[in-house]
């Protein structure tokens, strides 16, 4: 094939064509398209004689066939290029039709393996975000914890994806990033968490190699005011938490107490086995949590700690034990009675059905589980227990998370510094 058009003109009687011999391969099967330019010359006379292939990405294909386990199933197929300049047919079973039921629903599935069939010869314009997005849930989610998955497939699907999905990954810039995280009517942690699982999936770009390895992009973009709440978080006194207590029934009694005596978070209060309450030793084991009815590893190392159990508190639990119908040691501490004690009671139930209605009642206002974790660190604080115990105690991984996020003074308290915490929750007239 041969292509000629002209060049420019010099002067006014004078011109240059330019002409090129092409060799054109058309894109059969999946197969790069390869363009050859042969021989490149001017005015007939011969400039030089140049080679250059362009490969275009690779979708493979998708067909049925049938299964001895699985019936009908959807199969993707494609080519790799072998070492000798061959290629050899690959396929990949995705599931099967009845499943699936559509072939969109397939491309769907399979979407991160084309990133992978494409792999090595890879060119940063042709993966956007979106498939980026569907590897990273297809691959990475099952590392995470349940409730960090649960959140980070929650963001990716209603923020990330629909701003970001058909953009290239080379066309996701610092500052488009920037302006559209600030343009977002969420909480300043909640536009922090965004940017940071934005950084998260070019990194996973680059470890993928889909593409160029360099420094993220993301480490310019400012998301301000991370740390800053747009409410504080409601801290109860002394009074106000045994005019609730007043208000409340067992077990939601027991659990308040206990929870705010031991600023434990909801997920791992309701894990609570009676194994792990060490009578002889005083000390209540944290060895898990459960989010949504699934039980998984607690949130950091630290959680994963024995914490005291004071005798007067014991007392409360062991009254506890004496009246629920679930006291063998694999038993839930609060375990369900709607469910033969097979899970515990579902806490955001609780707090909605009970919790939030006793606050309104005894007219403290709305409040929650993390209200009681608020509550036990401001009691640390007044009582002049020191930094390190009150970060041992919480279970934090880091001190400024102790420092910075839990507690607000209390004026009231500030003249009762000495009084400690078990005694401020449990006074004799209510223990």
């Amino acid at each position: 094939m041969k292509v000629t058009f002209p060049v420019g003109v010099l002067e006014p009687d004078e011109g240059l064509t330019l002409t090129m011999n092409v060799t054109d391969c058309p894109e059969t099967e999946g197969l790069e398209d390869e363009v050859k330019l042969t021989e490149l010359a001017c005015d007939g006379e011969p400039l030089a004689i140049l080679s250059t292939t362009r490969n275009t990405y690779q979708h493979g294909w998708i067909e049925t066939r049938p299964s001895k386990k699985q019936g009908l199933v959807f199969v993707y197929r494609w080519r790799e290029r072998k070492p000798d300049g061959g290629h050899a047919k690959r396929s990949e079973v995705i599931g099967s039709v009845s499943m699936l039921k559509t072939e969109a629903n397939a491309w769907r599935v399979i979407e991160h393996r084309k990133l992978d069939v494409n792999a090595d010869r890879f060119q940063g314009h042709t993966v956007t975000i979106g498939m980026l997005v569907n590897r990273y849930l297809e691959t990475e989610l099952a590392e995470l914890r349940h409730s960090t998955a649960n959140a980070y497939k929650s963001y990716l699907n209603s923020q990330i994806k629909p701003r970001w999905g058909n953009y290239p990954i080379s066309r996701v810039k610092p500052f488009a990033v920037e302006q559209w995280l600030k343009g977002l009517d969420l909480a300043p942690r909640t536009r922090g968490h965004l940017h940071n699982l934005m950084r998260v999936l070019l990194n996973c770009a680059m470890r993928w190699e889909l593409t160029e390895i360099g420094e993220n992009p993301m480490k310019l973009v400012r998301v301000r005011g991370i740390s800053k709440r747009q409410r504080e978080p409601m801290v109860l006194s002394v009074a106000q938490f045994h005019l609730l207590l007043e208000e409340l029934d067992e077990p939601f009694r027991t659990m308040v107490i206990l929870d705010l005596a031991t600023g434990l978070r909801c997920s791992e209060l309701f894990a609570l086995k009676w194994c792990d309450v060490l009578w002889d030793d005083l000390t209540l084991l944290v060895r898990r949590g459960i989010v949504t009815g699934v039980v998984s590893d607690v949130k950091t190392k630290y959680s994963n700690a024995g914490i005291p159990l004071d005798p007067a508190l014991a007392e409360v639990l062991l009254r506890w034990q004496r009246t629920t119908l679930f006291k063998n040691p694999e038993d839930c501490v609060f375990a369900s009675p709607f469910v033969a004690g097979k899970t515990p009671w579902y806490p955001w139930g609780v707090e909605r059905r009970h919790i939030i209605p006793a606050g309104i009642r005894c007219g403290i206002g709305r409040i929650g589980w993390h209200t009681f974790r608020h509550t036990f660190r401001t009691l640390l604080d007044e009582t002049g227990a020191p930094m390190k115990v009150q970060q041992e105690l919480m279970r934090h991984a880091d001190i400024r998370t102790t420092m910075n996020v839990y507690g607000k003074a209390m004026d009231e308290s500030k003249r009762e510094a000495h009084r400690k915490v078990v005694s401020l929750v449990l006074p004799s007239k209510v223990a």
